[in-house]
């Protein structure tokens, strides 16, 4: 009898430990899947590693996220910055207005920049209408050189 008990708790245990694993793997890929980013952003031009001249097209891409000019501060939606060898802005801090962070507030999806010959790192950063930056997860970075 005792012997049955054992064996029937042996196997209630590794019935409750599967099942509690299952659970856990189920729970692991819902979480995954709920902080998968759905927006994001990217520069489309020029491609990452090119070879440009000094004055080049840069196109921006956008997902997930409503383009429109600076201003007013509408859920899910801000313009494009570029950043000159800079790293992404912190999430909540204002972009700044300087030469290294250009400024599309008009909700330009592209433009001409002009820059010296030499190797550049090119960072697309995506703020709200108040410049106020939705960091790391909304930048992407190329690297460049100007000839």
């Amino acid at each position: 009898m005792a012997r049955t008990t054992r064996t029937t708790h042996t196997t209630l245990s590794r019935r409750i430990l599967s099942s509690v694993a299952i659970a856990c793997a189920a729970l692991g890929l819902l979480t995954a899947c709920a902080t998968t980013p759905t927006s994001s952003v990217s520069l489309l031009e020029p491609a990452d590693g090119a070879t440009v001249g000094t004055t080049f097209k840069v196109r921006f891409g956008v997902k997930g996220m409503a383009v429109a000019p600076a201003g007013e501060i509408v859920k899910d939606s801000g313009h494009n910055h570029l950043l000159i060898n800079r790293m992404p802005v912190t999430a909540g801090e204002s972009v700044p207005f300087d030469d290294n962070h250009r400024h599309f507030g008009a909700g330009q999806m592209e433009a001409m920049i002009t820059l010296p010959p030499g190797q550049y790192k090119l960072t697309s950063q995506f703020a709200n209408g108040a410049h106020q930056s939705y960091g790391a997860p909304m930048s992407s970075t190329i690297q460049i050189t100007v000839k």
